[in-house]
């Protein structure tokens, strides 16, 4: 149907990559543990978002411009390189009030949160080309519905995806909770998982294809 060839293979390789760690699997992490449920669920939330507009992108053609385009994937690098680093900075500097209190989760928080969920995913070229690289192989090149072939691979790849996700931030907030009366230990993992980001970060500008 649509052109597409070995679905359920498909599906198996999607659901292996989002159990793959990655700079999102961080960001989840790091906004659960460091602000709690709401905004890890939120944050979790736009990484989905960010593949939405990826499977868009590589269903249009959009993605091969990053892949043909050396300027382009290294502006969409470089962006997304220092919005690494300023979420590792900002998480690296949340004072022990807020990391400590789930009353910090407010509607501006999770809104928050969510957008830099979007920006986070939006902005990593290599997440871009990720998509290009794999949904086509599982799409007959004779196809004549090559972009609705894109849009039910990229929404198929989404619906896992989005499961992986939610467990992560739940789980990740239930480890926060275990350290509700011990401030100062989730100060500290909030550092860390700054650190992480501004590593990953760092790690993304220097990145070749």
């Amino acid at each position: 149907m649509l052109g597409i060839h070995d679905y359920w293979l498909f599906v198996v390789s999607g659901i292996l990559l989002n159990l793959t760690p990655g700079q999102d699997t961080l960001y989840i992490l790091g906004s659960s543990i460091a602000q709690g449920r709401r905004v890890g669920v939120a944050s979790a939330l736009g990484i989905i978002a960010g593949c939405v507009v990826h499977t868009l992108a590589a269903a249009l053609g959009l993605s091969a411009i990053l892949a043909t385009s050396a300027a382009a994937f290294v502006i969409v690098k470089l962006a997304g390189a220092a919005y690494l680093v300023y979420l590792g900075v900002r998480l690296f500097l949340l004072p022990v009030s807020i990391a400590s209190h789930s009353q910090g989760e407010t509607s501006k928080d999770v809104l928050t949160a969510f957008r830099r969920g979007v920006l986070t995913n939006v902005l990593n070229p290599k997440v871009a080309l990720f998509f290009l690289a794999l949904l086509p192989q599982f799409i007959d090149p004779d196809s004549a519905t090559k972009i609705a072939a894109f849009l039910a691979l990229g929404f198929t790849f989404i619906v896992t995806g989005t499961a992986w996700v939610l467990v992560l931030a739940l789980g990740a907030a239930r480890i926060r909770g275990v350290f509700t009366e011990r401030p100062r230990v989730l100060a500290n993992l909030s550092r860390a998982s700054g650190g992480l980001f501004i590593l990953l970060g760092l790690r993304l500008a220097i990145s070749e294809r």
